[in-house]
């Protein structure tokens, strides 16, 4: 993500004593074993996509702070600050995506008493390996294997709560089970038609509902790292679209940029439909319900 940055202020270690102290996210003080003075678990993520998924699982006996939570935090750049290594060490669970995408929050937990959820290691995958997609949140059989691990240290930490908890679990499940069918119900019309991106973002998905990325990987790599991308690789990403061989264009609705945006306007000239994702909430909005709108956008898209 290459959008809009955040200037990080300055924060005195008083200031943040006494904000967490205060009170994190749930208005609750926080004690030292991990848990707030009303007895939920204290949970921090490095986004707040994950810090969602922990909600959504956690059967209100958890309390989540989330790190980047907000389109101008770009979690590659994110500059810790004192409050956030505050927050992070009263942590019981922490979860990272991992896999280069968020390395603050590495150092962040770095010596820290948390139980620590990489969830670019439970993936099975080489995460050092190029080409890796880091953008693990739309890739449903790893957010469920996120939900497990979690759910299961959550229960080990509060084995009173175990059948709320399972409860919760298995109603997590049958939602990501339903979104898993959407994109089948997708695939069967949609397989081996072609995308174009401007990012990698939703790129597990899209190969989910059976589409084919046909983006040039160095017109991708490009905006992703915040480089133009040579002429010739842009009149290749543009003739995609205006020529109308791919069925739609996915693009990070939060980077905007003047090669973005030229390949967005050709998109929509030769009416390629355009669906957008995203790397942090949209206000008001969980995980469930942002990936839910997203798939319904793209299989409106192509017809399914």
């Amino acid at each position: 993500m290459n959008g809009g940055r955040r200037g990080i202020g300055v924060v005195t270690v008083a200031a943040a004593v006494s904000l967490l102290l205060g009170g994190c996210a749930g208005g609750s003080a926080v004690a030292n074993d991990g848990r707030t003075s009303d007895g939920r678990i204290v949970v921090v993520a490095s986004t707040d996509v994950w810090g969602s998924v922990v909600q959504e699982i956690g059967a209100g006996r958890v309390q989540v702070t989330s790190i980047v939570d907000s389109p101008s935090k770009d979690p590659h750049e994110y500059q810790a600050t004192v409050r956030d290594r505050l927050v992070v060490s009263r942590a019981a669970v922490l979860v990272q995506n991992g896999g280069g995408y968020d390395d603050f929050f590495g150092r962040l937990t770095d010596g820290t008493g948390g139980a620590l959820i990489d969830v670019a290691g439970l993936t099975g995958r080489d995460a050092t390996a190029p080409g890796f997609n880091e953008h693990l949140w739309y890739d449903l059989p790893t957010v469920d294997r996120v939900a497990d691990a979690v759910s299961a240290v959550l229960q080990r930490k509060d084995p009173g709560h175990r059948a709320d908890l399972r409860a919760a679990l298995a109603r997590f499940h049958a939602a990501t089970a339903g979104l898993a069918g959407e994109e089948a119900a997708v695939r069967r019309v949609a397989v081996g038609r072609g995308v174009a991106i401007t990012e990698p973002v939703p790129l597990y998905l899209t190969a989910a509902c059976g589409l084919v990325d046909r983006t040039p990987g160095a017109f991708a790599s490009a905006v992703e790292d915040g480089r133009d991308a040579p002429p010739a690789v842009v009149r290749t990403q543009l003739a995609l679209l205006q020529d109308r061989r791919v069925a739609l264009l996915a693009v990070n609705e939060q980077t905007e940029e003047p090669m973005t945006d030229r390949v967005v306007s050709a998109a929509r000239a030769a009416h390629v439909p355009v669906i957008g994702f995203r790397e942090t909430l949209p206000a008001g909005t969980g995980y469930l319900a942002m990936f839910h709108a997203e798939l319904t956008a793209l299989r409106s898209a192509v017809g399914a």
